[in-house]
């Protein structure tokens, strides 16, 4: 169960924690933003990765997704998004992620009315990327943001349906944004869960706080998680060392 965790860490600061993360024996999720990919150098990123896979240390990867968006409407917002999930396959390469997590870019207020153009924008570009995740022995992740429901993510994971296109459900982000209760959300995608982000808020803003500092209840959340999804990974998704070790403190009482 241990293996299963791993924590937040942007690429940029991936060189000065990577003593940290082998002394500390934690799995990263590497957050990849734009700039970052611009700048990449290439061997630099096979160098760190060889050392966390010597380490024994598992990788996922956290795609881009500042105004990115798959099922774009506007063809050229599309392009730009599919060179930047190009860039995280390449990565990927390096890394050998178990899991890579995408941003879906729908929100009912922007694509209510085209929520079908929406949804076939998308399902077909991660198509494009399905061969590639097969190839690389890797999961993409779907990720909740900003949806009230379940029923756009179910609809473009039953139209992809693959073993490597899950879902990456985010507890913080259901606490802001859904309406529908979290026994509801399992019982609508719980089995198409790959992995899950774990931070804690008061509903209000995405706070990021460690688990058990905010109001989710978690005891809720890990009983249906290992319920419909006993094999997801669990990344802690702080953005603090303090926080980070906090949040790794308190996930023990459910290991």
């Amino acid at each position: 169960m241990k293996n299963k965790i791993h924590a937040h860490v942007p690429y940029p600061q991936l060189s000065e924690n990577l003593a940290y993360l082998v002394e500390r024996r934690i799995n990263p999720e590497i957050y990849l933003p734009a700039e970052a990919l611009d700048r990449m150098v290439w061997e630099e990123l096979g160098v760190q990765a060889q050392t966390l896979h010597s380490a024994g240390l598992a990788v996922t990867i956290h795609s881009p997704f500042m105004d990115l968006n798959p099922g774009a409407l506007d063809t050229s917002i599309r392009e730009a998004t599919r060179r930047r999930i190009r860039q995280v396959f390449k990565a990927a390469e390096l890394l050998r992620p178990r899991v890579i997590v995408v941003h879906p870019g729908f929100d009912e207020l922007h694509y209510g009315e085209n929520r079908l153009v929406w949804l076939n924008n998308s399902i077909d570009f991660w198509r494009e990327f399905v061969p590639c995740a097969k190839e690389l022995d890797t999961v993409l992740a779907v990720e909740n943001i900003f949806e009230r429901e379940p029923s756009t993510l179910r609809a473009l994971l039953e139209s992809i349906d693959a073993p490597c296109f899950r879902h990456c459900f985010d507890v913080g982000h259901w606490n802001m944004f859904t309406t529908v209760r979290m026994e509801e959300w399992f019982a609508e995608l719980g089995p198409y869960i790959g992995e899950s982000h774990i931070h804690d808020n008061h509903g209000q803003t995405d706070e990021h706080l460690p688990l058990g500092e905010g109001e989710i209840d978690f005891d809720l959340f890990f009983g249906l998680l290992k319920h419909y999804a006993p094999g997801a990974v669990w990344t802690i998704e702080a953005h603090s060392i303090e926080h980070q070790q906090r949040a790794l403190k308190s996930i023990q009482n459910y290991l």
